[in-house]
């Protein structure tokens, strides 16, 4: 069994019995983390010493952390990067769902997925809970199953389904995953992405809760802003809002219900930086943090904002300072004397909360002997980052170019800055030809095209406005 001793670097564990950060090494053993600590490289059998067997890396100047969860992203739109970034949110559902989608064959679904969890693993992000409302077809669920695959990422793939697919029918392919690729492959798991009591009537929302419940697997839904519907109630009282539940956004949430929620073991995914452009509303953090509970966090889609989850990290703690500076004021007249939420917080959203979101918190977001061998190398004596007086900083204002190396279940997949076992020219070639087709059918659809444009954008607009406000607000036209 292959081991590695990565020594000499700031570790930062994020246990909960451990320091911020120390001077420590860590010891892999095959896919596990077996020790983290000082002199931990045990004698071999015959006495000699146990360098002779193992792979020893020096990891003087760097930063040793877990790798980042990214609960809440849609790879499958990775070819659409930044065709919406200046798009609102009801028009990133009308454009990207209203017509975008149904171009999506399943090569542009496989490549999609790839690309996004290769760009994913590049950033630091180990691990990934892959939000997939675009699957027409069984093909295209199992090529963006292959996708994630390809790309040696942690992943749990939500799966969903398009608006006009039967519940039955997702129900199904769920089945079939489960007793495949996810039976087969210790990297995947499995969840539900469902439309939830926001978007679907009260029923088909109890059966949809129900349904993953029996399968012991997550279940996510999202709920972005809008007068909460009946079926809410609903699923309540059948006792379905349980562990396992994740709600991506909450925006919209009451004090009361988001207390309820968390009382009931509910996880909440924060995308702040798209939250805040595109209209879903205020991040939920402010009604979380006061509950003794916190968000994880999430990007959501590269056609709107880049895939940077420590963007994200950063974005939600701003935004969450500059909240408690305002209430301070309000009331002292002055800006808070000391701070309200720390960076090792944020950094914790980006680690611990999403691996507990995606029902992982037995397997990573930590270093500790037992865990899996998911871990980062932050290479500080970048000009961004030198001198690093505080690891826990420095390691949440890192960026992608200062990602040294990506361990993902004791295996390499980036190291000295390059990317292993990944043919990059091969993956952007792919993609590039995929977006070709799917953006140009978008950008010239042609006569027939054009016409089913206009048809669905209102349809669009009129079903956003409904779903989120129950009604059409004063001075809006449908």
């Amino acid at each position: 069994m292959s081991r590695t001793l990565l020594r000499g670097a700031h570790v930062i564990t994020m246990a909960p019995d451990r320091p911020d950060w120390e001077d420590a090494d860590v010891l892999v053993e095959g896919t596990q983390i077996v020790a983290v600590g000082t002199n931990v490289l045990p004698a071999t059998s015959h006495g000699a010493d146990a360098h002779e067997e193992v792979d020893v890396v020096d990891c003087t100047g760097r930063i040793i952390m877990p790798g980042l969860v990214n609960a809440h992203l849609h790879t499958w739109q990775t070819g659409l990067r930044f065709i919406g970034s200046d798009w609102t949110l009801s028009q990133y559902l009308q454009h990207t769902h209203g017509s975008i989608a149904r171009h999506f064959r399943p090569e542009d679904m496989y490549i999609g997925t790839l690309a996004g969890a290769v760009s994913q693993i590049d950033g630091g992000i180990t691990t990934i809970g892959d939000w997939c409302h675009n699957t027409p077809t069984a093909d295209h669920a199992d090529a963006a199953v292959d996708g994630l695959l390809q790309s040696g990422v942690r992943a749990v793939f939500l799966h969903g389904t398009s608006h006009a697919a039967p519940a039955h029918r997702q129900l199904r392919e769920i089945d079939q995953l489960l007793d495949g690729p996810v039976r087969t492959h210790d990297l995947l798991t499995l969840g539900m992405a469902i439309r939830g009591p926001q978007l679907s009537p009260a029923a088909a929302a109890i059966a949809d809760f129900r349904a993953a419940h029996e399968r012991g697997i997550v279940v996510s839904m999202h709920q972005s802003g809008g007068d909460l519907k009946p079926a809410w109630d609903a699923v309540h009282k059948a006792g379905l809002f349980r562990p396992g539940t994740n709600i991506a956004h909450g925006t919209g949430l009451t004090d009361e219900w988001v207390r309820t929620l968390v009382d009931a073991g509910v996880t909440f995914t924060t995308t702040p930086e798209n939250e805040l452009g595109q209209g879903h509303g205020a991040p939920i953090t402010a009604q979380l943090l006061p509950l003794g509970d916190a968000p994880s966090l999430g990007t959501d889609t590269d056609c709107v904002v880049a895939g940077d989850l420590l963007t994200s990290a950063r974005v939600a703690l701003a935004y969450q300072r500059g909240l408690d500076h305002d209430r301070r004021r309000r009331t002292h007249g002055i800006f808070s004397m000391e701070p309200t939420v720390t960076s090792k917080q944020a950094l914790s959203w980006a680690t611990l909360e999403g691996a507990r979101a995606l029902g992982l918190a037995d397997r990573v977001g930590r270093l500790q002997p037992g865990l899996q061998a998911d871990l980062i190398v932050i290479d500080t004596r970048a000009p961004n980052l030198w001198p690093a007086h505080d690891p826990i900083a420095a390691a949440l204002y890192s960026s992608f170019g200062n990602i040294e190396a990506v361990m993902i279940a004791g295996h390499w997949r980036k190291r000295e800055h390059t990317m292993l076992a990944i043919d990059l020219d091969r993956i952007n070639e792919q993609l590039e030809r995929s977006s070709d087709h799917i953006v140009g059918q978008f950008r010239d659809p042609g006569p027939l095209g054009r016409m089913r444009g206009r048809v669905v954008s209102r349809v669009a607009r009129r079903r956003v406005l409904k779903e989120l406000h129950n009604h059409v607000a004063p001075g809006e036209q449908p």
